[in-house]
């Protein structure tokens, strides 16, 4: 039996400059698996922006004029079912970035990112990963002190440890699993767990409580 049309990725483009707006419209409209289904100008017009097209993905300016991208963000994730966010920044160091990731933005990429990498970045989060940069993470981890050891409470076992440190670095659960020589799902039971322990809605969150708290230590 011959296998049905793969599903169309459904992204709703927010930005506060027009040409911006277009631009990621060309791009993403350009792939066969991906739709642009409609745009905002302005975080204060993301929830009617969300009810009215339903996208998979939001695509996320992180800084705007009236209600920025944390704040959009928070009010995204509130939403049952929620559609996957992936916030955009000019600035490596954004200390808005960390803000987005912890009001529950599932990743983020530069501007400058090529056209491959970004609709490449929209499939990743839509299925259901986290999209992180470990190197861009740490530099804004490193400008940010720890906020004590917040990972203390959460008692996580040694390989749960082992495993937030991979994560930490931006491994997959199959590169976890063959540095650990654990099988894949036993990783991602690990994963699930810890989640639960920190009290977290996904990896992105608890790399950055990793870092916040000084449990993982940015390289020098």
């Amino acid at each position: 039996m011959p296998a049905g049309p793969a599903r169309v990725l459904r992204v709703l483009v927010v930005d506060d400059e027009p040409l911006v707006r277009v631009g990621l419209r060309v791009i993403l409209d350009a792939e066969p698996d991906i739709e642009v289904v409609g745009e905002a100008a302005d975080g204060a017009d993301v929830p009617g922006a969300v009810e009215a097209t339903r996208p998979d993905v939001v695509l996320l300016d992180v800084r705007m004029p009236r209600v920025d991208g944390i704040a959009a963000t928070r009010a995204i994730v509130a939403r049952a079912p929620a559609p996957r966010v992936l916030v955009m920044t000019t600035f490596e160091n954004d200390d808005h970035v960390l803000d987005a990731l912890r009001a529950g933005a599932h990743g983020f990429l530069l501007k400058r990112t090529r056209p491959e990498d970004l609709a490449q970045a929209v499939r990743v989060v839509a299925h259901g990963e986290s999209l992180l940069f470990p190197d861009a993470v740490r530099r804004i981890a490193t400008a940010h002190p720890a906020r004590g050891d917040a990972l203390r409470s959460a008692r996580l076992t040694e390989r749960e440890g082992d495993v937030l440190r991979l994560m930490a670095t931006g491994r997959s659960n199959q590169e976890i699993a063959g540095e650990l020589f654990l099988g894949v799902e036993t990783v991602r039971t690990h994963v699930g767990n810890l989640l639960a322990k920190l009290g977290v809605r996904d990896r992105t969150q608890a790399v950055v409580a990793a870092y916040e708290s000084g449990f993982v230590r940015p390289s020098p």
